[in-house]
């Protein structure tokens, strides 16, 4: 597990993390409390990708997709079985980047049994500044 301090305005030391740890893309799980900084995360991914449209939480909507390969997720009104029954998990085997709000373990579970590489990232907040810790453990080799 690696930890990294740092403030919204300077997530690329993050990002870059997350895109040598799944160079060909997979799911990141964003965990932490309400305005923990995990839209702002996917955001500062983005705009790493060079798009500049406006990146929101997809509470409402389920999913939000900007350019062709990064993917946003929330299932923290309807649970992880209302996003199966959607059928979802297709969509996670999609090419690309897939951030995924409030996973659980039953969300890792899935993950793992369908081979689908993917990392956890807990996001503290720390005054005007967040700790990130990522977990690695479920990358293939």
């Amino acid at each position: 597990m690696k930890e990294f301090i740092l403030e919204k305005e300077n997530l690329s030391e993050l990002t870059k993390e997350v895109m040598s740890l799944l160079p060909g893309g997979g799911v990141i799980i964003l965990r932490g409390a309400l305005a923990a900084g995990k839209t702002t995360f996917v955001s500062a991914f983005a705009k790493e990708f060079g798009i500049e449209e406006a990146v929101t939480s997809p509470t409402f909507s389920l999913q939000q997709c900007y350019g062709e390969n990064i993917f946003h997720y929330d299932i923290y009104n309807h649970g992880i079985e209302h996003f199966m029954a959607l059928g979802m998990l297709e969509e996670l085997e999609r090419e690309g980047y897939h951030f995924v709000e409030w996973g659980d373990n039953t969300l890792i579970e899935i993950l793992r049994s369908a081979e689908i590489p993917f990392v956890v990232i807990s996001i503290e907040k720390l005054d005007d500044k967040r700790l990130y810790r990522v977990d690695d453990a479920h990358v293939k080799s």
